[in-house]
């Protein structure tokens, strides 16, 4: 399929929005992939002599590739040209980066009032720290996520990179863009969209930190009801060694939970009494050790008592409510988890971009004008 006819097939909720994505790491891509599951027609700006967006590359996925040198005032022009036909920008660079190339926001905004200019970085365009390397795990440490993560007795535990670089960076930023060209429909007038990691982490926390701030929640690891603390919402360990995990909150949920793993009479009333938490986790792992993931997934999972099996990616892609859902789909025989979240009427997708290599802005120019006549 060729890469110029990819736009009009794009059906999605943002279908008709144009981006250019300057390539990346982390989480600006991940926002983009969001961005173009949805419809957008995102083009990526990469550096000349770059790989190829590798089929297995699944946050990659649903872009269409120019190949410019950013230090070239030739290419330069190409990329204002391309902008002036944007309607937004996502860049994670350093803070002044793209200024020093000529291409920031200010001279943006004189060619194209209208574009939002999304940037991405983790300690954000200011702050004594902007100008520093980090990564996830320094951005969610500094927002007291990562000290709250982890085993009772053990240290903190990184959560891969989902509560800084995508929770807290991509999710932020692609709510923030889509707020600011809902804006400037209005106004007629783009802006700046300053996504700090820190920032949406530390946003993420506000559950957390409201309930610090009301005297409910303890600052050690394992002692809360929501880090593995409550003997009623955690992981244990099945016969074979596999896991299974279960979050009986709510007093039925967990009257449910009791009746079918038969737990002892006597402990049925501990669910809120922290002194007999001890108890209630060592017969809660003691029962659990009986039987196997699969006897207990038989027995608990399509039941109320919040059971679900500790799957690994391997096997997520054949649980039966994924497979039903079909949340994963076969792009070019790559299995991509499918496009979140649905939509009724205007579904996304996974764009095919096709194998023809990348194309010049003049391409993409002549297609974006094409498709508006």
């Amino acid at each position: 399929m060729d890469q110029t006819n990819t736009t009009s097939l794009r059906k999605g909720p943002l279908s008709g929005v144009r981006i250019v994505e300057f390539a990346g790491l982390g989480p600006g891509p991940f926002a983009c992939m969001l961005l173009a599951d949805m419809g957008a027609d995102i083009v990526r700006i990469d550096r000349p002599g770059a790989r190829p967006i590798h089929l297995q590359d699944l946050i990659g996925r649903g872009r269409r590739t120019v190949l410019l040198d950013l230090k070239s005032a030739k290419d330069r022009d190409q990329v204002l040209t391309l902008l002036t036909h944007a309607d937004a920008l996502v860049e994670g660079f350093r803070p002044r980066v793209m200024e020093r190339l000529g291409l920031g926001p200010e001279t943006v905004a004189a060619l194209n009032p209208k574009l939002v200019y999304g940037r991405m970085t983790g300690w954000g365009q200011d702050g004594p720290l902007s100008q520093t390397a980090g990564h996830d795990i320094n951005y969610i440490a500094v927002t007291g996520a990562l000290a709250a993560i982890g085993e009772r007795d053990g240290g903190p535990v990184p959560p891969l990179n989902l509560v800084g670089d995508y929770g807290g960076g991509s999710l932020y930023l692609t709510m923030g863009i889509l707020a600011a060209l809902i804006e400037a429909r209005s106004s007629g007038r783009g802006q700046v969209v300053d996504a700090a990691i820190c920032d949406g982490a530390l946003s993420l926390m506000s559950l957390a930190q409201g309930h610090r701030l009301r005297g409910l929640y303890s600052e050690r690891r394992g002692d809360n009801m929501l880090d593995g603390g409550a003997p009623y919402y955690a992981v244990y360990r099945a016969a074979g060694g596999e896991h299974v995990c279960i979050g009986a909150i709510e007093p039925q949920f967990f009257a449910l939970l009791c009746e079918r793993i038969g737990l002892d009479p006597a402990l049925r009333d501990a669910q809120h009494d922290r002194t007999r938490w001890p108890a209630l986790r060592a017969e809660l792992a003691r029962i659990f050790a009986q039987r196997s993931r699969a006897e207990w997934t038989a027995l608990l999972g399509d039941t109320d008592a919040c059971f679900a099996p500790v799957l690994t990616l391997s096997e997520a892609a054949q649980h039966p409510h994924l497979l039903a859902r079909e949340a994963f789909v076969d792009i070019g025989g790559v299995p991509h988890p499918a496009p979140a979240p649905r939509f009724s009427r205007t579904p996304s997708s996974v764009a095919h971009t096709g194998a023809s290599g990348p194309l010049t802005c003049g391409q993409v120019i002549s297609g974006w004008i094409a498709k508006a006549s």
